[in-house]
C-alpha cells in the first residue's frame, strides 16, 4: 500500500500544479502580480527560464537535459526503495520531491520555461523578488523528509 499512496501522492502533486500552472496562463499577463486576502501571498505568472533564481538562463537546454537526468534517476531510486522495509519518511519524502520534480521537467520540455505563481511579501527586496511554485516547496519539503529518512 505504500508504494501505490507515494505514487498517487506524486501523481497529485503534478497534476494540482500542472492544473494551477494551465490557470495560471491563461488567466495572468506575465509580470501582473495581486496580494492575496489577508496580504500573505502575492499571486504571480512568471516564466522562469532556468533553475532556482533563474540559474542557468543562458543555458535553457542543458537545464532541461539536467532537469530530465536529475528526475530519472531520483525515479529509479524512489522504485528501488520500495524493496526495503521501513523508510517510509524516506519514501514520502521521495513522492513529494518526484511529483515536483515531474512537474518542473515537464514544463521545461514543453513550455520551455517552468511557471512560477506564488512569493511573499516581505520587506527584503531580493527575497519578495523570489517565485515559486507548489512543485518548488514540494522538492523542498520532500528533500527534507528524505534526509531526515535516512535516520530512520
Amino acid at each position: 500500500m505504500t508504494m501505490i499512496g507515494c505514487a498517487l501522492l506524486a501523481a497529485a502533486v503534478f497534476t494540482l500544479d500542472l492544473f494551477i500552472k494551465n490557470h495560471i496562463e491563461k488567466t495572468r499577463t506575465e509580470g501582473e502580480t495581486e496580494l492575496s486576502r489577508g496580504g500573505l501571498v502575492v499571486f504571480h505568472k512568471y516564466h522562469n527560464r532556468g533553475a532556482f533564481l533563474n540559474l542557468g538562463e543562458k543555458k535553457r537546454e542543458l537545464m532541461t537535459i539536467v532537469s530530465l537526468i536529475l528526475t530519472l534517476a531520483l525515479t529509479v531510486v524512489f522504485l528501488t526503495t520500495f524493496t526495503c522495509r521501513g523508510r517510509k519518511t524516506l519514501k514520502w519524502g521521495l513522492a513529494l520531491l518526484l511529483g515536483g520534480a515531474y512537474s518542473n521537467t515537464y514544463d521545461r520540455l514543453v513550455r520551455k520555461y517552468v511557471v512560477d505563481y506564488v512569493s511573499f511579501p516581505v520587506k527584503n527586496k531580493r527575497a519578495a523578488g523570489i517565485v515559486f511554485n507548489i512543485s518548488d516547496f514540494c522538492i523542498m519539503i520532500g528533500a527534507l523528509l528524505m534526509v531526515l529518512g535516512q535516520e530512520t
